[in-house]
């Protein structure tokens, strides 16, 4: 808005004054909408960042059951060519039958120690958005209280 024959000075003066006011006398409809935004917003921040905590824990999950299967395949492997080795060798101290029980009884404490080692693993795998949860709990928290 100009003021005709003003001061250059007052005419800032004279548009600074509505742009002011423009700020104190917003509608509530656009008060309203500017929260919906935010509140939208603030959602979707959220849901990403659930999404990188399954991914991080979904990974963490992939490895430990690699290792799992990396085992039982090794181990696999493993009784297989050393249990003939061994029964063989036995076999020539002692009857071929205490022989192969003596080896497959060796083999299962080796596959108990490492079905516990990935059972530990697999436990220490948290299926659950901890970081969204606190910051959701916080949003809650600040929605009920925006003073504070």
């Amino acid at each position: 808005m100009t003021v005709p024959y003003a001061t250059p000075s007052e005419q800032r003066a004279a548009q600074e004054v509505p742009a002011q006011r423009a700020d104190h006398d917003r509608s509530l409809g656009d008060l309203v909408g500017e929260l919906v935004a935010d509140v939208q917003k603030l959602l979707r921040q959220e849901v990403e960042l659930a999404k990188a905590e399954v991914r991080e824990e979904a990974t963490k999950a992939g490895k430990a059951a690699g290792m799992l299967s990396g085992a039982a395949f090794a181990g696999y492997m493993v009784l297989v060519l050393v249990s003939l080795a061994a029964v063989f060798g036995l076999a020539a101290v002692m009857p071929a039958g205490w022989a192969a029980l003596i080896v497959a009884a060796v083999w299962a404490v080796i596959g108990a120690v490492l079905f516990v080692v990935g059972r530990s693993r697999m436990r220490q795998v948290s299926p659950k958005p901890e970081r969204t949860v606190e910051t959701l709990k916080e949003d809650a928290q600040w929605a009920r209280h925006p003073t504070r």
